[in-house]
């Protein structure tokens, strides 16, 4: 009799978590039958469905896919946004972690700094046009004429 005691009051620390998933599952089933009950049934036309930019006919459609450096600067973000949240205990409980907790945080941070390294190599952070080098001519001596012209009429 004891143990079913015990064990009954053990289940009944898991009632509010068992009440909030109940909630939850309510709210979720209640949202999709209102957003089925109160969204309109006619498919939209041609019309609704083009752009409108001032009500200009659009000559071509939007390109279709995200440039690369989208994605990289949003890795960036994801990458410090990390890098903050796990500096925060760091610095809560920086003296009781001694120098093992300095070394830890110290290699996380390169490991952090080297992905923004890596990003910035890859153009992360470089938004204007694409820039082509082009090997530049030196300056013009009488000396390079003279060369220019010798191998003109050897050829």
């Amino acid at each position: 009799m004891f143990a079913f005691l015990v064990e009954l009051m053990t289940v009944d620390q898991y009632l509010p978590l068992l009440g909030l998933l109940i909630l939850g599952a309510l709210f979720a089933s209640g949202s999709f039958v209102a957003s089925a009950l109160l969204a309109p049934h006619k498919r939209p036309s041609d019309a609704k469905l083009a752009p409108y930019e001032c009500g200009i006919v659009p000559e071509f459609e939007p390109p279709q896919r995200f440039p690369v450096r989208f994605y990289l600067v949003a890795m960036i973000f994801v990458i410090f946004d990390i890098e903050i949240v796990f500096m925060y205990p760091f610095a809560v409980v920086f003296r009781q972690l001694g120098s093992f907790g300095l070394i830890e945080v110290l290699l996380f941070s390169v490991v952090v700094f080297g992905a923004l390294i890596f990003l910035v190599s890859e153009g992360a952070l470089s938004w204007g046009p694409v820039k082509i080098l082009t090997r530049g001519t030196p300056a013009r001596t009488s000396e390079s004429t003279i060369n220019r012209i010798s191998a003109d009429r050897a050829a």
